[in-house]
């Protein structure tokens, strides 16, 4: 598989903020709907990743549907492809992991002080040591608040991160490790902009929100995440590990949110006068919980002249998502200038659904080395789903249960100078339910699971002073849609109607010269719509996905002065689809950040101080379209933005 790690040290220096922050680094990342104040969506080769499915934390599955803080976590890892081998179920494109800091062999001892314009202010902590007569216990604790105050308009808010990590060395062959964070996130959202009718207009001043109301009430998002691993070595070729871990998410969801003109008709854009209709949006005490076990047993065998490295293991996932009644009624009329004031409508008017899922799973993974330059990679992985949903007012239960058995293989050969290369073939799998809706036939009903499926061929290789990988990749995924007017109760069908199908090839390359470093980027992507029993749809691309995006990052050091390194990083994208019948676009957007990194050696003690400027020429575009809730958004780039901050060792 192709993967890419962004570690501690680099999103510090380039600015790395939130998870969305990554797709300006990553070619083969993008935005999938992205707003200031609610959790992030990211696209991977051209897929929007469910959060509810392809994100882990060290390894196992959490749900995204909230924000994650980074203050606590050494690195973020993105693994691209479709992924059935790693998660039973989600969607194609990739997989988004964070790994989360441990105790350090040597002490630790970090303050983080750091300014955002407009104000924002962050304070953070980082220390981690070691104890006991053989230093077998560790402990590390990360600490963070942040006020927030951005430039957009009244989207203040504030932010905090509590997190522990410990470990005990029980003995040569046994660790323990457990850990803990709470987290809490309180700022409004920001709606994007859209489509005026028939025209995408121009690109105005980005600050604007548009939930900008007096009775307007701020996202809250609560986390607590726990862990627990037991490590064992049974003997020199074999070890065991039985890691289990717990969510707790409690959101508050609350928004005046645009959504498309009743005036006009339309209810997937906003009105060609700049005019939309408002509704009151309140989501009050959402808890999602989860609870997931995993042993593995990790080995390697010699047998008929081949070395096994094997993986065998089962997981068990249980996930209980519990809502209250909502409000999302019509409040007025609002402006894209932000200036229109609706009254409140709060009433709790439409139901929310609780879903209960429980996933049983078992795995197996063995990489069969013939020879010093070829390997042979095999992987299974089977899940059992069992879902229950039910409607906030007792109405629409339903149940249903599925299986899915992903296979992956691969195969590697090892080029004379080191350069590796790779064919791979790997499938995945999401539920495909009718909606539950009595327009439909066959409402609720289970079809056949989507299985998606990627050929891939690639290779890797290392520089003196980096390395470099190249990949083209084909993924299909089946699509479901209505077919019938879907107008009055059992006007339509749910129906299987062809695929999407995307082909592309993405590269990467690190390497260091002299004083001069660079990391580079690049993914060409064909994204169309095949199959379709409506010839008007095949050939048509996605919305908010580009065809070609190209990501560089570039870093000088002064040797005229010790310590001091100068960075610039830029990203493009090419131009985006607006709207499914592919009538409207984005044109590509390019941007341009530069930075710099200065260490200050104060007697025993390191000052890290960094600078950056976000957007320098201040350029104003869309930077991407997502189609969400059947609705077509745009959001702005951010304006130029500047950026202090000092690490100091303690």
């Amino acid at each position: 598989m192709q993967a890419s790690v962004i570690a501690t040290e680099q999103m510090r220096d380039l600015g790395v903020r939130r998870l969305s922050d990554i797709a300006r680094i990553d070619a083969a990342v993008g935005d999938g709907y992205n707003a200031e104040g609610y959790y992030d969506f990211l696209s991977v080769r051209g897929f929007v990743l469910d959060p509810r499915f392809n994100y882990r934390r060290d390894g196992l599955p959490i749900s995204a549907e909230t924000t994650i803080a980074l203050d606590n976590k050494s690195r973020i890892e993105v693994l691209k492809g479709t992924s059935g081998m790693l998660a039973g179920i989600g969607s194609p494109g990739g997989m988004v992991n964070f790994a989360v800091k441990r105790p350090t062999e040597t002490p630790l001892r970090e303050a983080t002080l750091a300014w955002r314009q407009d104000g924002t202010v962050l304070a953070a902590t980082d220390l981690s040591d070691r104890f006991g007569a053989r230093r077998e216990f560790g402990l590390r604790a990360n600490a963070a608040y942040e006020h927030l105050a951005p430039q957009t308009y009244a989207a203040d808010g504030s932010r905090y991160l509590l997190a522990l990590a410990g470990d005990w060395r029980v003995a040569a062959a046994t660790l323990l490790e457990a850990e803990i964070e709470v987290s809490h996130r309180e700022q409004p959202s920001v709606p994007g902009f859209s489509v005026l009718g028939t025209v995408v207009p121009g690109p105005g001043n980005p600050r604007i929100n548009l939930n900008n109301q007096p009775w307007s009430l701020p996202g809250v998002f609560d986390a607590t995440t726990a862990s627990l691993r037991w490590r064992q070595r049974l003997d020199e070729q074999w070890s065991f590990v039985a890691h289990a871990a717990t969510q707790q998410l409690k959101t508050d969801d609350n928004t005046a949110f645009p959504y498309g003109c009743s005036a006009e008709g339309r209810y997937d854009r906003y009105c060609s006068d700049g005019t939309y209709d408002m509704y009151d949006f309140r989501s009050d005490n959402e808890r999602r919980r989860s609870n997931v076990i995993d042993l593995s047993l990790h080995g390697s065998l010699h047998t008929a002249g081949l070395e096994h490295a094997l993986t065998a293991g089962v997981q068990y996932h249980d996930v209980r998502n519990r809502f209250q009644d909502l409000a999302f009624n019509y409040a007025g009329t609002g402006n894209v200038q932000g200036t229109l004031i609706v009254p409140p409508a709060p009433a709790l008017t439409g139901t929310n659904t609780d879903r209960d899922a429980r996933s049983s799973e078992a795995y197996v993974r063995d990489a069969i080395t013939f020879d010093e330059r070829n390997t042979l990679w095999l992987g299974l992985r089977y899940t059992h789903q069992d879902v229950d949903t039910v409607r906030t007012d007792g109405s629409a239960p339903l149940a249903y249960s599925q299986s899915y058995a992903a296979p992956w293989l691969a195969f590697s050969h090892k080029l004379a100078g080191g350069t590796l290369l790779y064919a791979s073939w790997g499938t995945g799998y999401e539920a495909d339910l009718a909606p539950n809706n009595p327009r439909y036939i066959n409402h609720g009903e289970l079809l056949s699971a989507l299985r998606s499926q990627q050929f891939e061929l690639g290779a890797k290789g290392a520089l003196e002073h980096g390395a470099w990988s190249l990949a083209a990749f084909d993924i299909q995924r089946p699509v479901s849609a209505s077919n019938g007017p879907c107008d009055v109760a059992n006007s339509c069908v749910w129906q299987r109607d062809g695929e999407v199908v995307h082909r592309g090839i993405d590269g990467s390359l690190s390497t260091r010269v002299g004083a001069w470093s660079l990391a580079a980027g690049a993914m060409a992507l064909h994204a169309r719509r095949e199959g379709s029993a409506t010839a008007a749809l095949n050939g048509l691309r996605p919305p908010n996905v580009p065809a070609y995006t190209l990501r560089l990052q570039l870093a000088y050091r002064v040797d005229s002065v010790p310590g001091l390194e100068l960075l610039a990083t830029g990203a493009y994208d090419s131009e985006r689809i607006v709207l499914p019948d592919n009538s409207l676009r984005i044109p590509g957007v390019g941007r341009f950040d530069l930075g710099l990194r200065y260490e200050q050696q104060l007697g025993r003690r390191l000052l890290t101080w960094r600078a950056g400027i976000e957007n320098v020429s201040n350029e104003r575009a869309w930077r991407e379209s997502p189609y969400q809730f059947d609705h077509a958004y745009l959001f702005p780039l951010a304006p130029r933005t500047f950026a202090l901050s000092v690490q100091a060792e303690l």
